[in-house]
């Protein structure tokens, strides 16, 4: 194959053009392995980079795409052999290296891991970073002692892509969770996946109080700014809250009152870079302990030509759960 279908970005005199073309295969990127592209997703960051309202793409051109899952077709890299399934997350894929919305790839080995026993690939790409990052915030919350027991959770953005996964996923695990959603409409697919509560997220939008009245243990923030502040304010003594989003904003206008007075733990989750060994009990937990029924009513499929539009409709919060994207 000299050339391959991509969507591609490239630097213009007023911002980016986007385009599905095709792509010479001899301007790949430096890598040991080769990788034949079957399904990639679409996560918050893909929408900022397919946009350009955020600067994540780093080099022109580049193929956007954080997520990969398909067939090893050539390889010098020893854990790794032609025919294997596998998957990739992060490691500057769609940022810095030629990224996933593409029918091949070559990439450096050590970003790979096998596709996880009982997974296929289509699934590892329902998953995608949105699931996988939600269970290292569960994971997080888990190491500092955090448990079921203790008191609810909240998952703030819970109808998006990290949301929906943390729902189903602590509430497999025993907890109260307590879903924020700006989508009112999407009450019953959130029961569905496991909320025991639902509440609004104009709730947790206006400026926070240094204090709140305690109203869970724990939670997994996907929005930041004043969702994230609130949050804090009106968590437990003790408790603890992973961050991993900031689709309302990087900014923190909180107080260290929740800190100091409470004693929480504001506990920071990176997927792009996570240390292989985490990576791969996440994925392993992932497996075993997610509800592959549930994941596949929260996903749904696009082709490679429809990405550019989703990329703008998840921005708008216009996406419920997740999306794959069937490249091949």
């Amino acid at each position: 194959m000299a050339t391959f279908k991509a969507i591609v970005i490239d630097r213009t005199e007023t911002g980016q053009q986007v385009e599905h073309r095709s792509f010479d295969e001899a301007d790949l990127m430096e890598g040991d392995v080769t990788v034949r592209v079957q399904y990639s997703t679409l996560n918050y960051k893909d929408g900022l980079a397919l946009t350009g309202r955020s600067p994540v793409v780093r080099r022109f051109p580049m193929i956007p795409g954080v997520d990969l899952a398909g067939t090893v077709e050539h390889s010098s890299h020893p854990e790794f052999k032609p025919g294997d399934s596998v998957i990739l997350n992060g490691w500057g894929l769609g940022e810095t290296h030629l990224g996933a919305y593409a029918q091949k790839v070559r990439v450096r080995g050590e970003w790979l891991i096998h596709l996880p026993k009982g997974l296929t690939l289509f699934q590892a790409m329902a998953i995608g970073t949105a699931g996988y990052t939600a269970m290292l915030c569960l994971m997080a919350l888990e190491r500092h002692g955090m448990r079921c027991r203790h008191g609810p959770a909240i998952v703030t953005g819970a109808a998006g892509g990290v949301g929906s996964v943390a729902v189903t996923l602590l509430a497999r695990a025993g907890w109260h969770v307590i879903a924020s959603t700006g989508r009112p409409q999407e009450a019953d697919y959130l029961k569905f996946l496991g909320a025991a509560e639902i509440i609004e997220r104009s709730e947790l939008s206006g400026p926070a109080r240094p204090l709140g009245k305690e109203r869970w243990c724990a939670g997994i923030d996907t929005v930041g700014s004043h969702t994230l502040a609130n949050v804090l304010s009106m968590t437990k003594y003790g408790g603890a809250v992973a961050a991993c989003g900031l689709a309302g904003g990087m900014d923190l206008p909180g107080s260290v009152a929740p800190f100091i007075l409470r004693g929480i733990s504001l506990l920071g989750i990176d997927s792009v870079m996570t240390p292989r060994g985490l990576r791969l009990e996440a994925w392993s937990r992932l497996a075993h302990d997610l509800d592959l029924h549930k994941l596949e009513a929260m996903t749904a499929s696009i082709g490679l030509e429809q990405v550019m539009e989703a990329g703008s409709a998840i921005l708008e919060g216009k996406v419920r759960g997740r999306i794959v994207v069937e490249i091949d």
